[in-house]
């Protein structure tokens, strides 16, 4: 059984541990709420650019762009490209390993595939594992802004405006209630022109006439490049909005963990206690034990020297 120094020592370094998880906690709030009030913020911008998408479809249902699968004749993605985005740092539950673990699952599946990764956990784990990723591609996950986002989807947007990618996707980490992170894939690139009232493809069943108010409106210098010049901002909006719900995502995980590792510090706290007491009572006991033993023991010798008197 250990002795009572080893014991308060024990119970001061978790203390001192719990003081850092409860900072760590209050600070992933903090974090979680500026997030969340940025994005509230801004999304009034990314509302009115897909609803700007969504009116020069309802004009010209038929515009084709190459950002958008086309009315016929949508051929097979070969190149694929992922935008992983990953925390900065561990201590957040499972939300680092979830979206490593689906971009694996995702990368199996294809045969060429490309890697831009947002976060240095990510990038470590990438690396360690000699998993290919993109060059000069330094993204921290922290503090997200719509700067950051447009200049990574002016990075995206060049490799496939090249045609080195067919298609694009986003792996990244949502709020599930307010317990576990849920990992989403979506599709960035290309677009899908049923989602902004653009015409299905003819053999669909959702095939609508033409709008009859089509020739009210004039694109200059045509619809196409009007089209072609509100889908970067569109991008970049999609890319911050990935952002900041990855990042708030990573701030309730570490809020759960640190609330986790708090409880779990009470919890030892209270054990290691009684354990002190135990340890503390019994050496109490001990030298009560001791004290006595040695006093009866110096009576017997008075007792035997009385006697011989």
């Amino acid at each position: 059984m250990a002795n009572t120094k080893v014991i308060k020592n024990r119970i001061g370094s978790v203390k001192n541990t719990k003081k850092i998880t409860n900072a760590m906690y209050l600070i992933a709030s903090t974090k979680l709420r500026k997030a969340k009030a940025e994005m509230d913020k801004v999304r009034p911008f990314f509302k009115a650019t897909e609803k700007e998408i969504k009116h020069i479809f309802e004009k010209r249902g038929d515009v084709e762009s190459r950002y958008f699968y086309p009315m016929t004749g949508r051929k097979k993605a070969e190149n694929y490209a992922y935008l992983v985005i990953t925390a900065d740092k561990g201590l957040a539950g499972p939300y680092n390993s979830n979206v490593i673990k689906a971009t694996e699952e995702e990368m199996q599946r294809h045969k060429h595939t490309r890697l831009f990764v947002i976060g240095e956990y990510g990038r470590q784990y990438f690396t360690k594992h000699k998993v290919p990723i993109e060059d000069r591609f330094y993204f921290t996950a922290q503090d997200p802004n719509f700067r950051r986002a447009r200049n990574l989807s002016a990075r995206i947007l060049a490799a496939y405006d090249a045609g080195e990618v067919d298609e694009v996707r986003v792996i990244y980490s949502t709020m599930e209630g307010s317990l576990e992170p849920k990992v989403t894939i979506e599709r960035l690139l290309p677009f899908e022109r049923e989602n902004f009232g653009g015409k299905p493809a003819p053999e669909s069943r959702f095939h609508s006439a033409p709008d009859a108010a089509s020739e009210d409106y004039e694109f200059v210098p045509n619809a196409t490049a009007a089209l072609d010049s509100i889908i970067p901002s569109y991008v970049a909006g999609f890319i911050y909005g990935a952002m900041v719900e990855s990042f708030c995502s990573e701030q309730n995980s570490r809020m759960t963990a640190m609330s986790a590792a708090n409880d779990n510090a009470e919890s030892l706290l209270e054990e290691l206690s009684k354990e002190y007491n135990r340890v503390r009572q019994a050496a109490i006991t001990q030298e009560i034990t001791e004290v006595a033993a040695g006093a009866k023991a110096q009576r017997k010798k008075r007792e035997k020297e009385a006697a011989k008197r």
